[in-house]
């Protein structure tokens, strides 16, 4: 598919393996190149996409030196998302400022210097966006792992959540892990210096249940309701349910007025329903979206109104 690109006003990197999702979501699609597709709307509100281009300009270019001059005229810094002529594109890139894309040591903040994302489409012709949605390299977090303490990789979802969320969990908060076993969202809320009450029916392991600050109580999820607690600075939830489940349960924390900050995956069970996902959506604070880290699952991340910033 591709129609006039004279009129791109947005563009989309998708997750990995969710290109069709993604443009399921959008309309206006002019062009698809690789995971990156191009409308001819103003930025949409999507769920599936990685990164957002918000104001991408096609430019001309006669040469490798023209198209880095141009680039360079516009700001400084600049991200490849290679989809074609990649030769090409990856000398002018080295014409531009370079932008790290090493893996960050979480709770490290974020680079602070913002960066666009550009590409050749063909030779001659380059698109760029001088202002994007994620603060990640085409996307894409990527942490220093520990590859000894958790006993998964499902931490790297907290992490990238709390990341883009500008917050964490910090000492003395208390937060409600769900859902928790084997420990992975335990492990990582512990080592912020929180306390965590973890619920599941199956256990924790056993290193992370002697970590100084954490109880476990088996039972259900679902059976933690806010009349049960004081006041719950964090609650996260990965566990593995129908999403309407977890939209009832999770509103209630929200109407309850007990809870400060919200992490939940939506897991999809069986085909995605986006009627579902626009309910998460539209709880006022809420961002939902599909992380780095995510498989057939959405994250949604939501904070009371007047819960202030600690990263």
């Amino acid at each position: 598919m591709e129609r006039n690109l004279e009129n791109v006003q947005s563009a989309y990197i998708s997750a990995p393996d969710y290109v069709d999702r993604l443009a399921g979501e959008l309309a206006g699609v002019v062009a698809v190149y690789d995971r990156l597709i191009l409308t001819d709307r103003p930025v949409q509100e999507v769920f599936w996409a990685h990164n957002v281009w918000k104001r991408p300009l096609l430019l001309p270019i006669q040469s490798i030196s023209d198209g880095a001059k141009q680039l360079k005229a516009i700001q400084r810094n600049w991200s490849l998302y290679s989809v074609a002529v990649h030769r090409r594109a990856a000398l002018i890139q080295e014409q531009l400022a370079q932008i790290s894309s090493d893996p960050i040591a979480f709770p490290q903040a974020l680079p602070r210097a913002a960066f666009g994302s550009w590409t050749l489409l063909d030779a001659n012709t380059l698109l760029a966006s001088p202002e994007c949605s994620s603060p990640f390299v085409n996307g894409d977090a990527q942490f220093v792992e520990d590859r000894v303490g958790p006993p998964s990789r499902a931490y790297l979802k907290l992490w990238e959540a709390c990341t883009l969320m500008g917050e964490r969990p910090q000492e003395g908060d208390f937060c409600l892990d769900v859902g928790g076993a084997p420990g992975g969202w335990c492990w990582a809320i512990q080592k912020l210096g929180a306390r965590v009450l973890s619920v599941d029916r199956a256990p924790l392991r056993k290193d992370i249940l002697q970590m100084p600050g954490v109880e476990f109580k088996k039972g259900d999820a679902f059976a933690q309701r806010p009349s049960q607690f004081d006041s719950v600075d964090w609650i996260c939830s990965d566990v593995i349910c129908y999403p309407e489940k977890l939209y009832d349960w999770a509103l209630e924390w929200v109407e309850s007025g007990k809870c400060a900050r919200m992490i939940c995956t939506v897991k999809f069970q069986g085909e995605y329903d986006p009627l579902i996902a626009r309910r998460f959506a539209d709880i006022p604070g809420s961002r939902l979206l599909h992380l780095s880290h995510n498989k057939h699952e959405l994250t949604w991340m939501w904070k009371r109104a007047e819960s202030t910033g600690r990263a």
